[in-house]
């Protein structure tokens, strides 16, 4: 495999969701952090072209409300049915290869059997990022995470390491741009000092500064432009989970293209447009809050009402890639995750209540010695 072939993949070599090696024909996979296929039997990197003008067309903005309306009524052109397998334990639903009859759920590590029949109609993802990180790379960092806990079981690493690899998916998500006009009532606190006199507890006279505000009425509309605010559209793994992941850069997307996906599963959303835009208004709610107290100024701000006006509502769903795999311990299923573009970890992991008493024991016993140490 030293002397390495290099070719591209045409249209001829993907045939019913299966890449094709362009030399020996057989199944390929993508290769993390290159814009290839490697074939693992003859070698050839076979490149994924990469069409321009169909990235930008793809990391253009969707119009919100027209494609809501659409699904609504009839159904939208950005809408298309996908084959399906959804968990009975945790509920995550992901795509699969065709050629896959059973497996196991990334998410949680139950057993799946696919049911051929089982579509969805989901809006389908204009783009995504591909992964940069290897699976060798994620678990090189599964390993150091798992060192790097503090008050772990003494047995963890060696049962954790008994968990199955890490799998690759890609995650759904949203993104949504808006721009914002904020009509707002509320008062501005300026602060100052006097100083007063008291006589402290041996009846000593003391003197001593005390705040006072003044509060004035204040008005004034702000103005905001969001771009690109991201919410995750998969509700399998925990937002605490999801949230740590970040940052993401959007700048790497490509197009939607079944080649980046070659030996990796992809969840479809369970969290629908109308829902992430929920969570996206809370995120503009936020930073408008900063925009009214930065406009009203002063030393405090109250904020009484606000009239918040929402316009040029535009989206795209794309999927982001994530490592993960899900272990036992004591019968409880634990998940560890890295971010597949930047490497960033996030995991579930049990305590040792022996190492946290003993280590609690230990400090009331070393607090003990200083104190009687300093009264004598």
């Amino acid at each position: 495999m030293d002397n390495e072939n290099t070719n591209f993949i045409s249209e001829e070599d993907t045939s019913q969701g299966i890449i094709k090696c362009s030399c020996c024909g057989a199944k390929l996979t993508f290769l993390p952090g290159t814009h290839s296929l490697k074939c693992e039997f003859c070698g050839t990197i076979n490149e994924i072209k990469i069409d321009e003008n169909l990235r930008q067309e793809a990391v253009k903005e969707l119009d919100y409300l027209s494609v809501v309306a659409e699904l609504k009524n009839e159904g939208s052109s950005q809408a298309q049915e996908i084959h399906t397998v959804k968990c009975q334990s945790c509920g995550a639903e992901t795509t699969f290869d065709e050629n896959v009859v059973s497996s196991k759920c990334d998410f949680c590590g139950s057993p799946l059997t696919v049911n051929k029949n089982q579509t969805v109609k989901k809006i389908k993802p204009k783009a995504l990022l591909p992964f940069s990180v290897e699976r060798f790379q994620g678990e090189e960092m599964y390993r150091q995470w798992l060192k790097s806990l503090w008050f772990a079981p003494s047995d963890l690493k060696k049962n954790a390491e008994k968990s199955e690899v890490l799998s690759g998916v890609y995650l759904p998500y949203w993104t949504f741009d808006a721009k914002t006009v904020t009509n707002y009532r509320g008062k501005r606190g300026d602060n100052y000092y006097t100083e007063e006199t008291y006589k402290n507890a041996q009846g000593q006279e003391q003197t001593r500064q005390v705040k006072h505000t003044n509060w004035s009425m204040k008005s004034g509309v702000v103005r905001n432009v969001f771009d690109d605010i991201i919410q995750a559209a998969s509700s399998s793994l925990p937002s605490s989970f999801l949230n740590s992941l970040q940052p993401w850069n959007l700048q790497d997307l490509v197009a939607y293209d079944e080649k980046f996906m070659s030996g990796f599963k992809a969840e479809t959303y369970s969290v629908d447009i109308e829902k992430g835009f929920d969570g996206a208004k809370k995120i503009m709610d936020s930073e408008i809050n900063k925009s009214i107290r930065k406009d009203i100024g002063g030393d405090e701000q109250q904020i009484d009402s606000k009239n918040v006006n929402i316009s040029d509502i535009t989206f795209k769903h794309i999927l982001l890639p994530i490592w993960i795999s899900s272990y036992r311990y004591n019968g409880k299923s634990y998940r560890f995750v890295v971010n597949g573009q930047n490497g960033k970890v996030r995991g579930d992991r049990p305590y040792s209540t022996i190492k946290i008493v003993g280590m609690i024991v230990g400090i009331l016993a070393l607090l003990s010695i200083l104190f009687f140490g300093l009264g004598k």
